[in-house]
């Protein structure tokens, strides 16, 4: 029986993570799992060590409140894993806390594999040098990577998008309108305002405000807001109090079944449009083939920092969100920052939600996105971590 850490950091590398353990089930029935993660990771047999809400943080100031816990969860797992090796450790996203811990297991002859890289190709090349240091094989997610990882020596493995096999090809959009109780010739918009605390905190009030401006055109205009857990809902219902909005639908995962279908990709799969802050969720719209409008917006501070950490004012690439970065081009709109006003993002969600032909010009795309991404993932995968940890 091999024995394999994992940690994932936020619900969306616990989703990633569930699909690759279910490849190596396949190929070794009896592995056991040990560490950090999520549901999905728990339903597939993790033995959880530490609550992954605790690396669920972005930014210097929410880090900075959660360091105990942090560094509790990170020295905890590094001693468990130091006094009785894993076969193979794979570190899933989170890179902050993985390469850490993977160039600390790696010193120790551990295999270390980091699933999902950093975002070098963004920001920050020079973390190249701690990935050669720390990881023994990285398996990432678009096949634009790949040379980037073989140019610096470091072996690597382009294994797809576990998401764009699990999304279909063709959403089924009257379906998902009736698993939610909405009409099926309504107009729905979807807010993904973040699952992280300074997201919503940023963001949701620039959204509501966009959907108040929205309604004052479009009176019937729904709403659907999944919500990552109860903590998220929590301080997005402590804004809508600030800014109500009608016909909104707010979907939580304690009133809706998430083991086989997230709440978030239910809001997608039913929307006519959506309003996404940048991350994964941008990547899940895109499989979806709905048009959308992406934002993002930093805190002044954090701004400062990352400028500072980085040497620069904005990413390497001209395009933030990832359906964009994978067309190396700007098929929908990023409004970020001081471009993200209210009066900016409504007439951009306006368009997305409207304007039909332009919709249909977007889908067509992500539908050549989706198709290079889809590979067997969980298959690729588990077999280069099986063969990392039969070969340790």
């Amino acid at each position: 029986m091999i024995q394999i850490g994992m940690v994932a950091g936020e619900p969306s590398g616990d989703l990633l993570a569930g699909r690759i353990m279910q490849g190596i089930h396949a190929l070794e029935p009896q592995a056991h799992f040990s560490g950090i993660g999520g549901p999905y990771m728990q339903a597939e047999g993790l033995e959880t060590w530490y609550s992954m809400d605790t690396l669920s943080v972005f930014g210097y100031t929410d880090v900075f409140r959660a360091l105990p816990k942090i560094l509790r969860s990170y020295y905890g797992s590094a001693g468990r894993w130091q006094a009785q090796p894993p076969d193979v450790f794979v570190g899933i996203d989170a890179p902050d806390f993985n390469l850490r811990l993977e160039a600390k297991l790696h010193k120790r002859g551990i295999p270390t594999v980091q699933f999902v890289g950093p975002s070098i190709w963004a920001w920050r090349y020079e973390r190249i040098h701690k990935i050669r240091q720390a990881v023994s094989h990285m398996l990432v997610l678009f096949p634009f990577e790949v040379p980037i990882y073989e140019k610096e020596g470091i072996p690597v493995t382009c294994v797809g998008h576990p998401l764009a096999q699990n999304i279909p090809l063709v959403p089924n959009k009257a379906a998902a309108r009736q698993r939610l109780g909405l009409a099926e010739n309504a107009k729905v918009l979807a807010l993904l305002p973040g699952s992280r605390r300074s997201e919503i905190a940023l963001l949701a009030p620039r959204f509501l405000q966009t959907v108040q401006r929205l309604q004052q055109a479009h009176p019937d205009l729904q709403i659907v807001v999944p919500m990552v857990n109860a903590q998220r809902e929590k301080e997005f219902r402590a804004l809508l109090s600030q800014y109500p909005v009608s016909h909104l639908h707010l979907l939580s995962t304690a009133t809706h079944q998430v083991r086989t279908q997230p709440v978030a990709w239910e809001a997608m799969e039913a929307a006519d449009a959506l309003l996404v802050a940048s991350g994964t969720a941008t990547l899940e719209a895109m499989l979806f083939k709905r048009p959308m409008v992406i934002s993002y917006v930093l805190s002044p501070w954090m701004r400062r920092l990352m400028a500072w950490q980085s040497g620069l004012s904005r990413p390497l690439t001209p395009w933030v969100g990832l359906p964009n970065i994978l067309a190396q081009d700007f098929v929908v709109p990023e409004l970020l920052q001081d471009e993200a006003t209210p009066e900016k993002l409504m007439k951009a969600t306006e368009k997305a939600l409207f304007d039909q032909a332009w919709a249909d010009q977007v889908a067509e795309r992500f539908v050549q996105i989706h198709q290079s991404l889809c590979l067997d993932t969980p298959r690729l995968a588990a077999e280069k971590i099986v063969e990392l940890a039969h070969g340790r």
